[in-house]
């Protein structure tokens, strides 16, 4: 017969893989310690499960410490201000020694950079710590425990946890595998073949052969000229204009391609395009040009995606997309000669378009259709708006 310790280990186990979301990120070679992951619940981003019959305080204050110096590692490496580990023993005895001064708090180490707290489940006295588990997650948890396990017991609870655990795996990997880029490398072509047609015409900064291509012009468009709110998608205003924005395309459309799929891909790079010119049309008179507010809404549609997964956004992509567009934004508002209302524009309708078609093999449908409505309702009233600007 095998402990009740062992089971409540992989109970434990089983209530943050399958139950929490966490992912499974280190584990050792005999199964006993683990490291879970979920960085979207601040009261424990991480959690470590040690599976070890303790003897002496000394010795968890030793591995308290060591928890410590780990979760400052993790938060270095996050490049997080603060991270919380929740820290949980499962022994069959406490120490013999006094060891409450260890885990009555939390301990915090380098000025709050790393938080570690700690919660021992012996089993004489599990109830106790399961009540602190509850506090800590903000949330119910029941596990009654018989006197013995079957090695079969443990072996079905062990064998549903790390299944699990695999099978989160896969979604995530499959998450940026939906579909090999396709027309990411068409819309390239598209703005190349037309910034050499347009060379050879008359030049791309020229101004008669911008508007004569379909450069975004506010007196034609007000004479009906709709297709001016999406062929300025794919014009550019000389070279540099035009490998800044095709390298943008290359790296962030195939991306988004990956996650999204194709045609969901290209709503979103259109309506995000759209999405920039009408913006621009408003609030500026300017002529303009260019698939920057369509990248943009592409960077929308990853910030979408902190929407569904938030701890795998965050986790691998998040900060970084974050802080591009912010920079990006910063460097539009501060630099003269760019439209930055285009790229806001082109922000939030990357945004909507990608809560509309949202991501594959998944529905939220109350959530598309309340995008839907909304992105609707106003571009209708934007539409109007601009074409009935004495209203």
């Amino acid at each position: 017969m095998s402990s009740r310790e062992d089971f409540l280990f992989w109970r434990l186990s089983h209530y943050f893989i399958v139950e929490k979301g966490y992912r499974l990120v280190q584990m050792s070679e005999g199964f006993e310690e683990l490291w879970l992951e979920n960085v979207a619940n601040k009261q424990a981003q991480f959690v470590r499960l040690l599976r070890y019959d303790l003897d002496w305080g000394n010795w968890l204050a030793r591995d308290i410490a060591h928890v410590g110096t780990q979760t400052e590692s993790l938060c270095q490496q996050l490049g997080k201000a603060s991270l919380h580990t929740l820290n949980i023993y499962v022994s069959q005895y406490p120490p013999v020694d006094d060891y409450e001064a260890h885990i009555s708090e939390s301990l915090v180490v380098n000025k709050g950079k790393a938080y570690v707290h700690t919660i021992l489940f012996e089993t004489e006295h599990y109830i106790d710590s399961l009540k602190q588990l509850m506090v800590t997650m903000g949330d119910r948890l029941d596990i009654k425990l018989n006197h013995a396990y079957d090695d079969k017991d443990i072996e079905l609870l062990q064998r549903s946890v790390l299944t699990q655990a695999v099978q989160n795996q896969e979604k995530e990997k499959n998450l940026f595998e939906a579909a090999t880029p396709f027309f990411t490398y068409i819309f390239l072509a598209v703005q190349i073949a037309i910034f050499l047609i347009m060379t050879v015409t008359g030049g791309t900064e020229n101004t008669a052969n911008l508007i004569r291509f379909g450069a975004k012009y506010n007196p034609l468009m007000l004479q009906g000229e709709w297709w001016r709110f999406i062929m300025p998608i794919f014009i550019h205003i000389g070279i540099l204009h035009l490998l800044m924005n095709s390298l943008s395309l290359y790296y962030v459309g195939t991306l988004v391609e990956k996650i999204y799929g194709r045609i969901r891909f290209a709503l979103i790079y259109l309506f995000a395009g759209f999405s920039g010119t009408l913006a621009s049309f408003l609030f500026s008179n300017s002529i303009s040009a260019g698939a920057s507010g369509a990248i943009f809404g592409l960077f929308g549609a990853l910030l979408y995606i902190g929407t569904v997964y938030r701890a795998l956004f965050f986790r691998t992509m998040g900060s970084n997309v974050i802080m591009l567009v912010i920079i990006n934004l910063v460097f539009g508002f501060t630099a003269s000669g760019i439209d930055n209302s285009g790229h806001i524009g082109g922000l939030i309708g990357g945004f909507l378009a990608a809560a509309i078609v949202h991501l594959p093999k998944e529905k939220r449908l109350i959530v598309q259709i309340v995008s839907l409505f909304i992105t609707l309702l106003t571009t209708v009233l934007l539409l109007y708006i601009g074409f009935h600007p004495n209203t």
